[in-house]
């Protein structure tokens, strides 16, 4: 074939479909050496890993709790944040509970470790069969999904957690009743909040490659924003504590982050239009 025939837009190798099971196993295999890598280093730090991280929020010490009382103190408010009192203890009391959760964290820890290598992984495995147009187009988006997916964990650790742990650690139906949180209930509590609100930030990262393919449009989003408004809440309230003040934390950002995907989508749905034009004029 000529050079001047070469179809720069073609995918660089086919491969038969063995040869993508094939290739698709060592990818596989490369992310569960590296997940268990992360995953064996925070179980055997549990020292950093458990005081330090998982327990923090329950210290009134925690430094969510300072910059509230700093804010408070700054904007005149009373002081409640800043005498902040966690009058609960967590036990253990079950053989092996301990242990388990220990396995558990260590997964979770070593999961938000290597969430930018799982994510280089996946565009290896999917870069080939991209043209170079379409590659052009997901430059950075393992710098974008990594940095989505950390603020998201950031806001659900700093955030919710230590505002869900102050509100249920201190509710109490009756002074006769003591508060004996299970150390399974204190970590089911950290590890859904920090996961699910990481997960629940890719929302931009999901719409941008769903705009691409032409399946979501900024027309669409903007006309069902209404719907989109009750969809927030429900999430907010599916994946926080049952009280107010959690899932109205939790519903702000995910609620900019709606926003924020009308604006991408408006963003690829100009580029494209750009390109029709100049395939167009060519």
């Amino acid at each position: 074939m000529p050079i001047d025939q070469v179809d720069v837009d073609a995918p660089e190798t086919e491969m038969s479909f063995w040869e993508h099971l094939e290739e698709l196993r060592w990818h596989i295999i490369r992310i569960l050496i590296v997940l268990s890598i992360t995953s064996s280093v925070a179980f055997f730090y549990p020292e950093i890993v458990y005081d330090k991280i998982i327990l923090g929020p329950k210290n009134p010490d925690f430094i969510t709790y300072k910059l509230l009382c700093k804010a408070s103190q700054h904007f005149h408010f009373d002081d409640s944040f800043c005498n902040i009192k966690l009058d609960f203890e967590i036990v253990s009391r079950e053989l092996g509970e301990q242990l388990s959760n220990q396995f558990w964290i260590s997964f979770c820890v070593g999961l938000i470790l290597a969430f930018p290598y799982f994510i280089w992984e996946v565009w290896r495995f999917v870069r080939p069969a991209l043209k170079s147009t379409e590659r052009k187009y997901t430059t950075g988006v393992i710098f974008f999904t990594s940095m989505f997916m950390f603020i998201g964990v950031c806001f659900g650790y700093f955030v919710l957690t230590p505002m869900a742990v102050n509100f249920l650690g201190n509710y109490s139906i009756s002074d006769q009743v003591k508060r004996l949180i299970s150390l399974e209930s204190y970590i089911s509590l950290v590890s859904t909040l920090t996961l699910a609100t990481g997960l629940v930030f890719e929302l931009p990262m999901l719409v941008y490659f769903l705009a691409k393919i032409g399946i979501l449009t900024p027309q669409l989003m903007r006309k069902y924003r209404r719907w989109a408004i009750i969809i927030i809440l429900i999430v907010a309230a599916a994946i926080t504590p049952p009280d107010v003040v959690s899932q109205t934390i939790m519903s702000i950002p995910l609620y900019g982050l709606f926003e924020l995907s009308i604006f991408i989508a408006a963003f690829v749905k100009r580029k494209k239009d750009i390109e029709e034009r100049k395939t167009g004029r060519a």
